[in-house]
């Protein structure tokens, strides 16, 4: 039986917390400033939009994975800051049963802020969080950035997987991924063991981003040239041209459209 997993939006953070006050009483609400307008996406990769009334949008998943796991409807409701974090907020009594434990894999370009998802999601759902890059670093005992320039990509690849190995054994943890974790296809067994997420940001606000916090610490834009925004820019083109189509394969795509945190 298919599952129909459904997923509200609003078109400003005062209209979602009224949503979810109307619809969820039990659902803790975080303070937001009334002024800031907008919008953030849930979809699943494999399912159709629908409208319902005038401000929600519902998708039915058609996934084989998703229909594996569960049976009834799931709800859950999402809203964020955009100076802080997305303050991911889900009616947790209703999802974890339908997760079952499965750990689940955040993917996306870097900067697209699988850390700050990451961690929401954990603290809603009770979850450990790890991120992937931090996990290569203790082993190594360098820096990601050390790593690339000492033993190049390819060393820094096989760790990464080796880890998403490990992490695949394991239940109850959200994992950050490094955002090249999805050019391997063993990474790909390995992490649909569990549910993988997409965190898809615009290029120009990926840009945006890494430009204001500084492109030191990311060695695959460490030697470019040009100012900060450009040159991240680019070669965030570049990626999206080699590991577009990988984030694809995710079970869920959740597109936050020109807004990045």
């Amino acid at each position: 039986m298919a599952a129909n997993v459904t997923h509200m939006i609003a078109t400003s953070k005062l209209d979602l917390i009224e949503s979810a006050s109307t619809h969820f009483p039990s659902l803790p609400c975080c303070r937001v400033p009334r002024k800031e307008k907008w919008a953030l996406r849930f979809t699943s990769s494999h399912g159709p939009w629908k409208k319902e009334r005038h401000r929600l949008v519902s998708v039915e998943t058609s996934d084989p994975y998703m229909r594996r796991r569960a049976s009834t409807s799931v709800t859950g409701i999402y809203y964020g800051s955009v100076e802080d974090n997305l303050a991911l907020q889900i009616k947790t009594q209703e999802i974890l049963p339908y997760i079952e434990g499965l750990c689940i894999y955040l993917v996306g370009m870097m900067g697209a802020g699988k850390t700050t998802v990451g961690r929401v999601l954990s603290d809603v759902l009770g979850y450990s969080f790890c991120d992937s890059d931090k996990l290569v670093e203790q082993a190594v005992g360098a820096s990601v950035a050390e790593i690339f320039e000492m033993y190049g990509e390819e060393h820094f690849r096989d760790k990464e997987s080796e880890e998403l190995e490990n992490l695949s054994m394991m239940k109850r943890l959200v994992v950050s991924t490094g955002g090249g974790a999805v050019v391997r296809p063993i990474n790909w067994i390995n992490m649909q063991k569990g549910i993988t997420v997409w965190i898809d940001v615009p290029l120009e606000a990926l840009a945006r981003r890494i430009a204001a916090v500084g492109t030191d610490s990311r060695p695959l834009l460490h030697h470019e040239s040009g100012d900060a925004y450009t040159k991240a820019l680019l070669r965030l083109n570049c990626l999206w041209k080699e590991r577009g189509h990988a984030y694809a394969n995710a079970h869920i795509r959740v597109s936050l459209g020109g807004k990045c945190f």
